[in-house]
């Protein structure tokens, strides 16, 4: 079992609570002028955009509907598996724009599926905007429209990431050191 206060000793400052929170609201006023004079759908990719979500929803100015997807491959693990979905869109989306929320733009592989299931269920468009996007030089499926903070390629957690289940609560964003990984 992993002690999360050793994950605390374990790790790297990347981002402080300050600069996440510029950085939100600088993706704030962005998606704000992006949909100004539409309605949109907020689809938060749970658990991880959880938080991106609550922070980024409270300085948007047009109306919005919630919902929430529910699609891991991580499983409190510091490696994607195979994608599990748990939970699809309530509301419907047809002819809806939705704003697609995570937590982080890694290897791409859930936010492209989600992403297009939800075209698949007739949304009129989708748009991405996560908290971190991974400097991984890895080509990925999908790139993110907005983007808070880019981090590094290391194993990060704090403002919805987590590291082996702790710590989604944290303000900053943290990078484990790579015995801790």
């Amino acid at each position: 079992m992993v002690d999360p206060h050793q994950l605390i000793a374990h790790s790297s400052l990347v981002y402080t609570a300050d600069e996440v929170e510029r950085a939100v609201d600088a993706v704030a006023s962005q998606i704000n002028q992006h949909f100004a004079s539409t309605s949109i759908v907020l689809m938060c990719v749970m658990t991880g955009g959880l938080y991106f979500s609550g922070k980024l929803l409270s300085k948007l100015t047009m109306p919005v509907e919630l919902d929430y997807v529910q699609a891991n491959r991580y499983h409190d693990k510091t490696s994607g598996g195979e994608l599990v979905w748990t939970k699809q869109p309530s509301l419907t989306l047809i002819q809806k724009q939705v704003l697609l929320i995570d937590d982080i733009l890694d290897e791409g592989v859930t936010l492209a599926a989600v992403y297009q299931q939800c075209l698949a269920l007739g949304a009129k468009s989708v748009v991405t905007a996560v908290m971190a996007d991974k400097s991984n030089h890895q080509t990925k499926p999908i790139a993110a429209n907005f983007v808070a903070l880019t981090v590094p390629n290391r194993f990060v957690f704090g403002c919805g990431m987590d590291a082996h289940g702790w710590w989604r609560n944290l303000a900053e964003i943290r990078a484990l050191d790579d015995e801790a990984s």
